[in-house]
């Protein structure tokens, strides 16, 4: 079992030996521009681009920074399963997140590498759970995280704070 590696890590929320396998499917289009439709599932499409700056119609979020976004959904989806094998109280969660990029990379010169070189991740969790039991999510948090996980395995320089705030102090919505 992971807990026998480090007594941080929790237990795993699913039978380890059994193999289970999730597929996701996405459908997209792009009209020989810098925009793209995208559909997943039976939700309204959304839509990538690029900034003007970069030859783009600035009509929606760039893919890289789809990735950011995927990064903070998938921390907010984790830190939710998390508290919630752990029996962790937590009122809301923030983050803040940004990367750096040679852009020479995509553009191909040799050598650059055409993805994120480095980026930071600032996680407040609201919660008056005692520092021991914040510190234990947070290392159980970066151990699931597929997202987060994929940009250490591509070797992203990531700077990943955690912050604990009052359960009191969370002031955000998600409608």
């Amino acid at each position: 079992m992971s807990s026998m590696i480090d007594p941080e890590i929790i237990e795993p929320s699913i039978d380890p030996e059994t193999k289970k396998i999730g597929v996701r499917h996405v459908k997209a289009t792009n009209a020989a521009g810098t925009r793209t439709k995208i559909q997943v599932r039976d939700f309204e499409p959304t839509y990538t681009d690029e900034p003007a700056s970069l030859g783009g119609t600035n009509t929606a979020p760039s893919p890289l920074e789809t990735v950011l976004i995927a990064l903070v959904g998938c921390d907010g989806v984790i830190i939710n399963g998390v508290a919630n094998a752990m029996n962790f109280s937590y009122s809301g969660v923030d983050f803040a997140s940004e990367s750096q990029i040679d852009v020479r990379g995509p553009k191909g010169v040799p050598g650059i590498r055409p993805y994120f070189e480095s980026g930071t991740l600032e996680i407040t969790v609201y919660s008056d759970e005692p520092e021991n039991r914040f510190r234990q999510l947070c290392k159980n948090v970066e151990f699931r995280c597929p997202v987060m996980n994929l940009l250490a395995a591509a070797k992203v320089d990531m700077i990943v704070t955690w912050v604990q705030r009052p359960a009191s102090d969370y002031a955000g919505s998600v409608d």
